[in-house]
């Protein structure tokens, strides 16, 4: 059978036309190997463009699971333990970015010193190197989540510290009872002159503060477990005395005794400082570009 020259010659013509386009490439074939196309790392989540590779995610909940198993936790009574971890870490990559922008960074002093201080509190370079080798970390890997660590931390001190060391207080006092009509009784028995003090200290369920009348001492604001209480105590002049406040622990009276700019007690201090972190972890996560890839 003869070929189809016709065919032949116009898909040799086509060829030519391709080649001369530069589709089909140089004519004469390179014997230059064209290099492999890097496969990216699985990633378990994306911060502002910066990832948290897959392998870092898991390992850091093999070494949860690790460390709970040892107390003997059950794991399944643990629950969304895998979305903290990975919580923790874009929260970690968030403050660690933000250092970052405020022009802080990690010398490589810091981390050696801060590898000391964990060699050390290891039992030793032997003993942290084991300790590595047994939580899947290499040094080079460890090195390099020490850094971002430290300067997370830097973030946290440099938000701790716009927190002042003074405050708008109230002093004030107060009394819980399980029902609001024996609330609104004693609220009637404190407005007809008996003390709230010697009241508190007959009727309070709070036997934290009843042998001090229910005196809850001076705090600023966002301390108190019962905010309805903190909102009261502000919401008055000193000397005056509540309405019946409802919270999840019963019903209060509340009276505040003084109110003015006073220095933070050291736990206060530390509480306003965690919660101005957590307002500005809060504001990064609403703004920032994040992406997750795994089901935690």
């Amino acid at each position: 059978m003869r070929p189809n020259l016709l065919l032949s010659a116009s898909l040799a013509g086509i060829a030519l036309t391709l080649a001369a386009c530069g589709i089909l490439g140089p004519a004469t074939p390179t014997l230059t190997p064209v290099p492999p196309t890097a496969t990216p790392e699985p990633q378990a989540a994306m911060v502002n463009g910066e990832p948290i590779l897959l392998a870092d995610y898991l390992a850091e909940v093999e070494r949860f699971e690790d460390a709970h198993r040892a107390l003997g936790t059950d794991l399944a009574t643990l629950a969304d333990y895998r979305g903290q971890i990975l919580q923790a870490l874009v929260d970690q990559k968030l403050l660690a970015q933000g250092a970052r922008s405020s022009g802080l960074s990690v010398a490589e002093s810091e981390i050696d010193a801060r590898l000391e201080e964990l060699a050390a509190e290891a039992g030793g370079n032997e003993a942290l190197g084991a300790w590595l080798a047994a939580n899947g970390y290499t040094l080079e890997g460890f090195r390099s989540a020490v850094s971002e660590e430290v300067l997370a931390q830097k973030m946290i001190e440099e938000i701790a510290a716009q927190v002042g060391d003074e405050a708008d207080q109230v002093h004030a006092r107060h009394l819980l009872v399980s029902t609001r009509d024996q609330a609104e009784d004693l609220r009637s028995r404190i407005a007809s002159g008996e003390a709230f003090a010697l009241l508190a200290r007959q009727f309070t369920l709070d036997l934290t503060t009843r042998p001090a009348g229910g005196d809850l001492g001076w705090f600023p604001r966002d301390v108190l477990l019962a905010p309805e209480v903190e909102e009261a105590a502000f919401a008055l002049e000193p000397g005056e005395v509540s309405s019946v406040v409802e919270s999840r622990f019963g019903f209060h009276l509340v009276e505040t005794i003084e109110r003015g700019v006073r220095p933070l007690s050291p736990d206060a201090a530390v509480r306003l400082r965690e919660l101005a972190v957590e307002a500005w972890l809060a504001a990064q996560r609403d703004s920032a570009a994040i992406e997750t890839y795994v089901t935690p």
